[in-house]
């Protein structure tokens, strides 16, 4: 497998019972917002990410807190990220919170935050 210097990752909370069209929304949401915060604050890193191919990796978490936790790190190694909250339309509550892109941003330091987490 190739090695990324830039990458995305997108934490999607298993704890909703989501189905696979519904989780397939929300990461896009995430991937979407993370990459668009990417390009207006960290052009450069966005920018090698588009030339390197759009690396993106789909893992989980068991919590809302474990997604407010990572979200927090993101923030504190200054990482564009975005947190996915629901409308409420179909399968969850209003304001439920289902993902959170982190990225794109130098994979070794992403991989500080999430390479521990199993693959969704």
């Amino acid at each position: 497998m190739d090695e990324f210097e830039f990458k995305q990752v997108i934490v999607v909370r298993k704890d909703l019972d989501m189905g696979k069209g519904k989780i397939a929304v929300q990461v896009a949401h995430a991937a979407v917002s993370a990459a668009e915060e990417a390009r207006r604050r960290f052009t450069e890193w966005w920018e090698a990410w588009l030339k390197e191919g759009q690396c993106k990796v789909a893992v989980r978490v068991d919590s809302e807190e474990e997604i407010h936790q990572l979200e927090r790190k993101s923030r504190e190694l200054r990482l564009p990220c975005a947190l996915v909250t629901d409308r409420g339309l179909t399968q969850v509550e209003p304001g439920t919170i289902t993902c959170l892109g982190i990225g794109p941003g130098p994979s070794s330091v992403i991989d500080t935050l999430t390479g521990n987490l199993s693959l969704l």
